[in-house]
């Protein structure tokens, strides 16, 4: 059996609104450094950077997967 992906279906705008309620802008800014999340941040300026620049993406992806629950374990 195949473990789920904890990614499908969540669109990168769930995931940015998800980790700006959870850390906030300013905590969000020092755990990814990046200019959109340090400088007059906003959700549609994110965006627009985080679909242009893949390894800025991969970072927001990796922070938000640390925020899921862990997988349950196979049924064997």
């Amino acid at each position: 059996m195949h473990a789920k992906d904890p990614m499908h279906g969540v669109t990168l705008q769930m995931i940015l609104e998800r980790l700006v309620a959870h850390y906030g802008w300013d905590e969000l800014g020092r755990l990814v450094n990046i200019r959109c999340f340090n400088f007059d941040p906003s959700i549609p300026s994110s965006l627009v950077f985080l679909r242009k620049t893949p390894w800025a993406r991969k970072k927001v992806e990796r922070l938000y997967s640390y925020l899921l629950p862990p997988p349950e374990p196979d049924q064997a």
